[in-house]
Order: C-alpha cells, then sequence, then structure tokens
C-alpha cells in the first residue's frame, strides 16, 4: 500500500508526461513545457516541473508561452495548469500580468482502486449504465452544464463525441431515472501507467446527498480494475472531495487552472 507520498511520486512520474492529453491534437516541447493543443481551439500547458529556474526564467516561460498560441488565430482559449506542490517562483505574478486569470483550485486526489469498490444502495429507481450513443453523450452532456453552471454549454459534448470517436479507452457513466440523467462522470484509464482518472463528476441539485454519486464513482473503479488499473486519480471540486477522501483518497496536493482568452 502507497502512502501519500508514493501516491505522489507515482502521480509526478506517471502521469505529468504525454500520458496525461492522450486526446491532443498536437504537442510542441518548449524547454521544460508541454504546449498542447486541443480540438475546438483549446491549448493547455502543463510539464513536469519548471527545470529549478528563478522567476525571471518563468516569467520567460510564460511569455514564449502564450507566444507560441498567440501566433495561431485558431486557438481562443489557453489553461495553464499548475500544481501546489511545484517550485515556481514567481508563476503566479507571471501569468497574472500576461492575461491569465485564476480559477477555483481543486485537491489532487489519489489512492488504490479497490478503496472505490464500495457496494452503495441506490434510491428507488436509479439505475447506472455506461452510454455511448450521441443522443445519452449530449443529455449527459446538458446534465453536467446545468449542474456545474458552464457559460459555453453543447461544448463538452463535441468533445466527448470526438473522443469516443478516437475508442482510445474513455467511458462515459450516467445515473438515469426514468429517463432522466441525475448524475454522470468519466473514466479515463491511462495507457502505460498504473492510474485511471475519474472526472467530470456531476449530480443535479436535487438528487445530491443520496449516495448516487457515490455509487457511480464505485461503478468507475469497478470498470478501471478490470483494465488493470489499480491507482486512481482526480481534480476534486469541493463537493467531491469529502466523498472521495470517505471512499479511501487522499488529497495529496492542489492544483489551479490560471485561463488565458483571447
Amino acid at each position: 500500500m502507497l502512502d501519500a507520498a508514493g501516491l505522489l511520486r507515482a502521480y509526478d512520474e506517471q502521469l505529468r508526461t504525454d500520458a496525461e492529453t492522450p486526446s491532443a491534437v498536437s504537442v510542441t516541447r518548449h524547454g521544460p513545457l508541454r504546449l498542447v493543443t486541443f480540438a475546438g481551439g483549446r491549448g493547455f500547458v502543463t510539464y513536469r516541473d519548471l527545470g529549478g529556474g528563478n522567476a525571471d526564467e518563468t516569467a520567460r516561460l510564460v511569455r514564449e508561452a502564450l507566444r507560441h498560441y498567440q501566433a495561431d488565430p485558431a486557438i481562443d482559449r489557453v489553461e495553464w495548469k499548475t500544481r501546489g506542490h511545484d517550485h515556481a517562483p514567481g508563476l503566479h505574478e507571471a501569468l497574472v500580468g500576461d492575461g491569465f486569470i485564476p480559477e477555483e483550485p481543486e485537491s489532487i486526489m489519489l489512492g488504490e482502486t479497490t478503496s472505490l469498490l464500495a457496494d452503495v444502495p441506490l434510491p428507488d429507481g436509479v439505475i447506472l449504465r455506461r452510454v455511448t450513443d450521441e443522443r445519452d453523450v449530449r443529455a449527459m452532456s446538458a446534465m453536467q452544464d446545468e449542474a456545474f453552471g458552464d457559460p459555453m454549454p453543447n461544448r463538452m459534448a463535441e468533445a466527448l463525441l470526438r473522443r469516443l470517436a478516437l475508442d482510445d479507452g474513455m467511458e462515459l457513466w450516467v445515473a438515469e431515472v426514468e429517463g432522466q440523467i441525475v448524475s454522470a462522470g468519466r473514466l479515463e484509464p491511462v495507457p502505460g501507467t498504473d492510474f485511471a482518472g475519474i472526472w467530470g463528476g456531476a449530480t443535479l441539485e436535487a438528487w445530491r446527498g443520496r449516495g448516487i454519486y457515490r455509487a457511480l464513482t464505485a461503478a468507475r473503479a469497478r470498470s478501471a480494475l478490470a483494465c488493470g488499473k489499480t491507482l486512481i486519480h482526480s481534480d476534486s471540486t469541493a463537493y467531491s472531495r469529502p466523498i472521495l477522501e470517505r471512499a479511501g483518497l487522499v488529497a495529496v496536493s492542489t492544483t489551479m487552472p490560471y485561463v488565458w482568452r483571447r
């Protein structure tokens, strides 16, 4: 059994690579940075570490990364993914100074897949199932947009449909009541690693607090284990973190996106 330090070490070594961005259209290496482009005009900056530089070197990397995306008129949004345990002098100041806006921090949750395999009773009438067809994917995404208050509805549906067409291992799971999707999330087994990610967990407000999200998490964990994935990772909001902590995952660090929009 891995302790928190061992889990974080596995996360840094196995996930902070190209395994982090399996659906990328392109990846450009720039020093320690990986400058990723996704379909739909989205840029994404990530890295294993910043190479131990000082604040001036960090500021230079930020400027050069932004210049890379500004040169592509198809890119209208760039996310720079930070981690709280990194040594990154001057990063906040450099990002804000170049027009990046910090969003809400999330907890990096890690743990063994078996810790999530609880047998959770569901409320009467609730069923869990995996979805693949377009109608279900669009209904799932609309529910998540409502739950998250997403100001850009339908964007995620298009991205998920593209991912399903790639057949890259991603799984979409929903909880449904009389044909209405009330909770959903996806599972992303990471090739070449011990990890699977659980992402996008959302439940409509009227259905929260009934064990549905916990049951949906257990269903995804069972599927992950069937794929040979012994470790789980998730970036969790304040809503999902307590559920995952009760299930046995550990908050090992934080992550906060900084977003630039053209």
